[in-house]
């Protein structure tokens, strides 16, 4: 018989789950009757399996967002501190949880800590849905009988993370409509209008220039061909999504990122706050030095600061301070974060300082955001320009030079 992972509630409301066998469903939901419990969700073992095969080809359907970590991290402090045992804590949760790879995977972890297993091993199983730094976090909660107090510190952490990000998102919102907007505009009128004039320049027997015929070319295959226009679109996003999964491609986007004008001093004060935040709470936590730089590594998306923190991770293993180590990448972390850690390292509030200066770049990047738009709009209105011209002076060109000739 197939064997059901279920979630089921008691008369009084209490959350149950674990794993049966039965014949089917509907055998399962009586047998739980009978047990004086409703079932609520049921799923095989066989479906389980198939669904993360379909997770590990379409992983982002299927992602738990930052949001619903930061609610279920602030609801497992408050539920242990209210007394409640870890299991039925992450029981309780994954009912309420709206994510069901999230669900799922508590109910996982649920049932590994009933057989022994450790919380932070455990996590560390779904790194898809906790990071390196939630692992490592949490096994130091374990290991000092402090997990009330990381739980805290991690839902601070997170929810930093979710208004940085939320900031950036919101800033990115009026430059992305305007080219997307002048995008379908343009595939307009090469599908509408420059078929039309290629007809009338074909009428008149007009000598057309390279970027003319370029234009004419590209508008009648796209009027004759128009279902095709969202494969092409999907194809081209997919082939940028891959390479820039690759190491030359990554390491393209970074060097392109930090070179950037305007862009790149927003992308040091992003990468900043999030270094220090994040070392911050690591140290906060007890975790060792070398091993917070190794985490905080790991957490960063850019392959620079990715490399001066391993180095400096390495430096500090050596024996350096980290102040020191991290003066050889002064042309990625300013002179305020050596001397900031430097500070901290003199009066031994390395954490305390961190947390400041992670403030600091913080309330830099809201204000850069809430500028952004108006560095943005110039060179969007370049763009735009050089596209219309270039679109006006090659339907323009043979119709002045037709002119010409008439005179």
């Amino acid at each position: 018989m197939p064997r059901y992972s279920y979630f089921a509630k008691n008369l009084t409301g209490e959350p149950r789950s674990g794993l049966l066998e039965a014949k089917n469903k509907h055998d399962l939901a009586r047998v739980l009757r009978q047990e004086g419990c409703f079932l609520i969700s049921a799923i095989s073992e066989e479906e389980m399996i198939s669904k993360k095969k379909f997770v590990l080809a379409v992983p982002f359907l299927n992602k738990v967002s930052l949001k619903e970590k930061i609610i279920f991290t602030r609801n497992l402090k408050v539920m242990i501190s209210a007394g409640i045992s870890l299991p039925r804590s992450l029981k309780i949760l994954a009912g309420q949880s709206k994510s069901k790879k999230l669900r799922r995977t508590l109910l996982e972890i649920s049932e590994e800590i009933i057989e022994g297993k450790n919380f932070s091993e455990s996590l560390a199983k779904h790194p898809a849905v906790f990071s390196e730094l939630f692992c490592s976090m949490i096994k130091v909660g374990e290991e000092a009988g402090t997990m009330e107090s990381v739980l805290d510190v991690l839902t601070r952490q997170m929810e930093r993370d979710y208004e940085l990000k939320s900031k950036i998102k919101g800033a990115m919102i009026y430059p992305i409509i305007i080219l997307v907007t002048m995008f379908v505009i343009g595939i307009l009128m090469l599908i509408i209008v420059v078929p039309q004039l290629s007809e009338t320049f074909v009428d008149l027997g007009v000598q057309l220039p390279f970027t003319t015929r370029t234009i004419i070319t590209i508008g009648n295959f796209l009027a004759k061909f128009w279902y095709l226009i969202p494969l092409i679109i999907f194809g081209l996003v997919f082939c940028a999504q891959i390479f820039s999964k690759t190491k030359s491609g990554k390491r393209l986007l970074d060097t392109i990122f930090i070179k950037t004008p305007f862009i790149s001093s927003l992308v040091k004060q992003i990468n900043s706050a999030y270094t220090v935040r994040t070392l911050s709470s690591l140290i906060a936590s007890g975790i060792p030095l070398v091993r917070a730089l190794e985490v905080t590594a790991g957490t960063l998306s850019n392959g620079y600061y990715k490399e001066a923190i391993n180095e400096a991770a390495e430096q500090v293993r050596k024996g350096a301070k980290l102040s020191e180590a991290l003066k050889r990448h002064e042309n990625i972390y300013s002179v305020l974060v050596n001397q900031m850690v430097e500070v901290g390292e003199e009066t031994g509030e390395t954490s305390g300082v961190l947390e400041k200066l992670a403030e600091f770049f913080e309330e830099e990047v809201a204000n850069a955001t809430k500028n952004l738009s108006v560095i943005i709009e110039p060179a969007l209105m370049l763009v735009i320009g050089a596209i219309v011209g270039f679109f006006a002076i090659s339907i323009i060109q043979p119709i002045y030079s037709m002119m010409s000739a008439i005179k």
